[in-house]
């Protein structure tokens, strides 16, 4: 015998289920009795959780939350919270929409303003998510997550200078916020101001943010910041970091680097490999068929930008080149349709206006 390790070999009854199948779910929730479990608050809670977060059964959920309710007397937020919580996962969200405010009426919470905001959202009331969120900032005035909100909803409704402002304001909060740092880098790299960009970008290589992403956008930094040597090493350790979900993305960039630079060749090549790994890149196709019109190879040219226009029929990139081509090979009828729909999507730009005043113009000589 070993008495030393002789309760080892006895296995509690509760969990035999679980060690003769590992894989199994760790409650068999269509036998649970939720009016036993109501009496026992804590571990309710455990529970709701566990069917929200991990089951993905708001339903069930639903049905712990009201027996626990009304087991509470309709005085405990946090179950009044998990309520809303139900009902936005399933869609209800008027009835969200009254549990939550019930719950903030009971207690204050920012986690409950948070949720309420959500569903303002889903039910397509950005601006009265803003008044809700500002007046839930004013009375917890040091907490980022507020904040934080108010400038993705700004960034939603496309006010990126007043999102600019609040995610500073986040920053005053929490100086280690990723996403209003990477916020802020993003917004300078677009108002051309790569330098700045990439102080931001290296504070975050700082805070430990290493993924593809992060080394692609140092990159675009570093490019436009006129520093190619640096950008192409910040290009090799986002491929050594890339998957097929996002490794398109990064050579279609050492692409844009290598037209940048004059490289014509290694920017024909990252296109190809970006449309090898993902077949569905338009943009790549785009850039290709432009590549292939430099070598005379008109037909090439052709297919490709009607394959980035099947792709991605809201770029207007690959109907204004076609019929820019078709302009200038004489065929008037279709440069005048593809530029047509090239304003269809962008109506403000430039060179497809251009295009068809000229077109129109020699229409109205015919």
């Amino acid at each position: 015998s070993r008495p030393a390790t002789m309760l080892g070999r006895e296995v509690r009854l509760a969990t035999a289920s679980m060690a003769s199948d590992p894989s199994g779910s760790f409650l068999n929730i269509e036998r649970l009795n939720f009016a036993r479990i109501a009496a026992r608050p804590p571990l309710a809670m455990a529970i709701a959780e566990y069917l929200v977060y991990h089951e993905a059964n708001p339903r069930k959920a639903l049905e712990l939350g009201a027996e626990c309710t009304t087991h509470a007397e309709f005085k405990d937020w946090w179950w009044k919270l998990t309520l809303g919580k139900c009902y936005y996962k399933l869609g209800v969200f008027r009835e969200a929409e009254r549990q939550l405010k019930s719950s903030l009426a009971e207690q204050d919470m920012v986690v409950t303003h948070l949720e309420l905001c959500k569903v303002y959202l889903r039910l397509d009331q950005p601006n009265t998510a803003l008044e809700h969120l500002t007046k839930a900032s004013q009375t917890h005035p040091g907490e980022p997550r507020l904040v934080l909100s108010i400038a993705r909803i700004h960034d939603m409704l496309n006010t990126p200078e007043i999102a600019v402002t609040y995610y500073k304001r986040v920053l005053a909060l929490d100086a280690s916020n990723v996403e209003s740092v990477a916020c802020l880098a993003a917004n300078h790299f677009y108002s051309d101001q790569p330098e700045i960009s990439l102080r931001y970008y290296r504070r975050l290589l700082q805070m430990g943010v290493n993924n593809t992403e992060m080394w692609n956008n140092l990159g675009l930094c570093c490019f436009y910041s006129s520093q190619y040597d640096i950008s192409l090493s910040c290009f090799e350790r986002a491929l050594e970091l890339a998957d097929d979900g996002n490794m398109a993305d990064v050579w279609y960039n050492v692409g844009q680097v290598a037209v940048g630079i004059g490289d014509v060749s290694l920017a024909y090549q990252a296109f190809k490999i970006a449309t090898s790994v993902d077949s569905a890149h338009a943009e790549s196709f785009n850039c290709i068929g432009v590549l292939e019109l430099r070598k005379q190879n008109v037909e090439a040219a052709q297919a490709n930008f009607a394959t980035a226009q099947k792709l991605a029929p809201y770029l207007f990139e690959p109907f204004y080149n076609s019929a820019l081509l078709a302009y200038k090979m004489g065929n008037f009828q279709d440069a005048f349709l593809q530029v047509s729909s090239a304003l269809g999507v962008y109506p403000g730009h430039s060179d497809s206006l251009e295009l068809k005043r000229t077109l129109s113009s020699i229409f109205s000589v015919l």
